[in-house]
């Protein structure tokens, strides 16, 4: 799934979006609905791996983003997985670098693991 945000008139950020088949939702996906579908119950998730990197856009994504090819992007890579090990969701988020602010927080409660009061 691609989805593209924007701020104002002007895109801000372009992801694509990779689920497995038989935990997309019914109908035509949106991302409030595949948000909404992956929080159903099933194996909670175990580990979400997330990767940033600066780079050059590709073409596709400098037009996407009305962006110069040589203006540096942030690309997130992250990938979800259950606690069977099965990958329930990758995407690849892009940025355009002026424009890019990250902040990561993930947390997962097992029953193994409790929060720290």
């Amino acid at each position: 799934m691609l989805c593209i945000t924007h701020e104002d008139r002007s895109p801000h950020s372009l992801s694509r979006i990779y689920i497995p088949r038989d935990l997309m939702p019914t109908g035509l996906p949106t991302p409030a609905k595949v948000t909404a579908h992956l929080t159903e119950p099933r194996p909670p998730l175990a580990e979400i791996r997330e990767t940033a990197c600066s780079r050059l856009p590709t073409q596709e994504e400098a037009t996407t983003l009305r962006i110069s090819a040589s203006l540096a992007v942030l690309s997130i890579t992250r990938v979800a997985i259950d606690t069977t090990g099965r990958v329930v969701e990758a995407a690849v988020l892009v940025y355009p670098g002026a424009r890019a602010d990250a902040l990561f927080i993930t947390s997962h409660l097992t029953e193994e693991r409790t929060p720290r009061p």
